[in-house]
């Protein structure tokens, strides 16, 4: 009961994440709006966000468009009202893998669409679909609720003696490649900067089982695995021309095991945003990260 209960919050809070129609929004949103300040050191004429359900913010307040689960408070909803660029089009949705770039996204248009000469500050979040999150989740919960004290989940993807994520890691690669040479494509001025992803769970190792059924050995290894994640995206955002944005480092301490009001991640019982997703304070912290990017 306690692993299907918590799948069923997985899969509702946004894991498994909706794969239709995506609205942009043009022109920084009045709602983030609220929490601006000053304008950036260099004008932005134009701002396209691309990314997953880490960019659109899946639960924040307030949804603007419940098909792609976007908030108008995401990072970059947040980012864009302090840099006050002359446009601004938000086109991330929840679900999104690199194959949305350039196809639809049931009744979205490929992101690329919003992308145009004019387009002079681009950031993509992206990659975390590609290797599987939604699924990788799910097995990990339903096995830890199981085998609580062992690593159930690791050995799951370890048969044969090699690690499967580790591996689609390596494969999705070139697609990241793939997706920096689009956009250099299509907004050939553009700054382009590669937003990797926030600590989810504790840096020391520990697990939370009263919070989220993770298996006591299984959180190391989820831990590692995202930073191997992030490890990649930095190193494609350098050999492509591109920035990287840290979210992880700043954000130690304030894994879904914290407590509310600490945390900048949710738990899967979600009480602000979604199950394993960055909640409002984690959206402020990403855009304070992504403007130090920007401005520095």
């Amino acid at each position: 009961m306690y692993a299907s209960t918590r799948v069923r919050a997985a899969l509702a809070a946004g894991v498994a994440l909706p794969t239709t129609a995506a609205l942009a929004l043009a022109a920084a949103p009045s709602a983030a709006a609220a929490e601006g300040g000053a304008a950036g050191t260099a004008a932005v004429a134009h701002y396209v966000a691309l990314g997953d359900s880490y960019t659109s913010g899946p639960g924040v307040p307030d949804q603007t468009d419940q098909n792609c689960a976007r908030s108008n408070r995401n990072y970059p909803s947040l980012a864009a009202a302090q840099l006050s660029p002359g446009a601004f089009t938000d086109v991330s949705c929840g679900g999104a893998t690199t194959e949305e770039m350039t196809k639809p996204q049931g009744t979205a248009p490929p992101q690329f669409d919003a992308l145009d000469k004019n387009t002079d500050l681009v950031t993509v979040g992206i990659g975390g679909n590609d290797i599987g999150f939604a699924g990788i989740v799910t097995r990990c919960v339903i096995l830890g609720a199981l085998v609580p004290n062992g690593s159930p989940c690791k050995t799951s993807y370890s048969l044969g003696g090699a690690d499967q994520l580790a591996a689609r890691i390596q494969q999705t690669a070139p697609k990241i490649d793939a997706v920096l040479r689009g956009i250099r494509d299509r907004a050939p001025g553009a700054r382009v900067l590669v937003v990797g992803y926030p600590a989810l769970l504790p840096e020391d190792g520990s697990n939370c089982p009263a919070v989220v059924s993770l298996a006591k050995g299984d959180t190391p290894w989820l831990r590692d695995t995202e930073k191997r994640l992030n490890s990649m995206l930095a190193e494609r955002a350098a050999a492509g021309g591109a920035e990287y944005v840290d979210t992880y480092t700043g954000s130690v301490g304030h894994d879904l095991c914290k407590p509310q009001g600490t945390r900048w991640v949710e738990p899967l019982q979600a009480v602000d945003g979604s199950g394993f997703h960055p909640n409002s304070a984690g959206h402020r912290a990403m855009s304070q990260a992504l403007l130090a990017a920007v401005r520095g």
